[in-house]
């Protein structure tokens, strides 16, 4: 038989306290004694008391629910960023309702629609491979609706952004391509609109110029919807082995080329690394089982998507309209495997 939960007014009869004392001693208000909060949570505790969000909710005029907006969770990075998102949202009592477009603006639009209709109290947002035009992003913004955008960011908003050391990042791995006797290192990216494509084909080009190596805009290929469909992972390889100087290695711009080029390199029988080497950015469990141990560029995706919640929620429990946005850069980490081994090893 289920047990009733109990209620702020049961605890508050049983302790003979007031209600205003029950609930500011559950939220560790700074107004009730130390020795008065630990007698409600005690209680509280071994009465297995739960908060009734949905009352909360009316009376605050919020549904204490966060919608995200990205392009896929089976990706390794973004299911980091989700699990970061949901262990900020479940300490604060948020419920995360996560929307994928696929990499498709129309599919982006709909979600919003869809989240917004379920009143929403905060959006948070990786843009999608399709999107260049943020008006939709920005009319709910202005509408009212906090927003943080994370990885996959906008230029031309206002608003809290959280984002990877992607210059850094891809500066570091061609870098160590070329130290290791590389000389024609392709890069394979995604939809030249976003951010981290644009952010990752700069410091590719960096590495190149500080290392005394041309630019060549032919060993650059972009996936217009960031590898979700093998062939045009596919197509840009089979570009890029069909020049007079295939290259010796690559650069792949997100989890899903990185792997789809890992597979389709061995498909045509081309031997990793002793032909190409190959390096990029990803967060896919245990690279090191790949045969060879794939080289990559490590986010901290666990620590964006809580980074994003934190902000998130602040922006929905502040008191007062916020007007000054802050852009948080993550390290990215360069985990060296056989993959990219040196020439001079092989």
């Amino acid at each position: 038989m289920k047990t009733a939960n109990i209620t702020i007014k049961d605890i508050a009869k049983a302790l003979n306290l007031s209600l205003s004392t029950v609930s500011r001693a559950l939220k560790s208000s700074y107004k009730i004694s130390e020795a008065t909060q630990q007698l409600v949570k005690d209680y509280a505790a071994e009465h297995h008391y739960r908060p009734n969000l949905m009352a909360q909710s009316l009376k605050n005029k919020n549904s204490r629910c966060i919608g995200v907006a990205l392009c896929a969770i089976p990706n390794s990075f973004y299911a980091e960023v989700i699990s970061g998102i949901e262990a900020v949202a479940n300490e604060r009592d948020y419920l995360v309702i996560v929307t994928q477009n696929f990499e498709s603006y129309g599919k982006e639009l709909k979600n919003l629609e869809n989240l917004t209709w379920r009143s929403i109290d905060g959006l948070l947002v990786s843009l999608s491979a399709e999107t260049q035009d943020v008006s939709h992003f920005k009319k709910m913004q202005e509408q009212g609706l906090p927003m943080v955008f994370f990885d996959r960011v906008p230029a031309d908003m206002q608003a809290h952004k959280i984002t990877t050391d992607n210059f850094g990042g891809a500066f570091e791995a061609v870098n160590h391509l070329i130290q290791n006797g590389r000389r024609r290192i392709a890069y394979v990216t995604s939809a030249p609109c976003l951010s981290v494509t644009r952010e990752r084909l700069e410091g590719y080009k960096a590495a190149l110029e500080q290392n005394g190596l041309p630019v060549d805009e032919t060993y650059v290929k972009y996936c217009g919807h960031s590898g979700m469909h093998t062939e045009e992972v596919e197509q840009a390889l089979d570009e890029l082995m069909c020049l007079p100087a295939p290259p010796d290695a690559i650069f792949a711009g997100s989890d899903r080329i990185t792997m789809h080029a890992c597979t389709l390199l061995r498909k045509r029988h081309i031997p990793i690394p002793e032909q190409v080497a190959l390096a990029g950015f990803s967060n896919f469990a245990s690279p090191e089982l790949i045969d060879p141990p794939l080289t990559t560029v490590k986010q901290s995706a666990f620590e964006m998507g809580a980074a994003a919640a934190r902000l998130m929620i602040e922006l929905i429990e502040s008191k007062r309209p916020v007007t000054q946005f802050r852009t948080m850069v993550l390290p990215a980490e360069l985990c060296v495997r056989d993959s990219s081994a040196a020439l001079a090893l092989l």
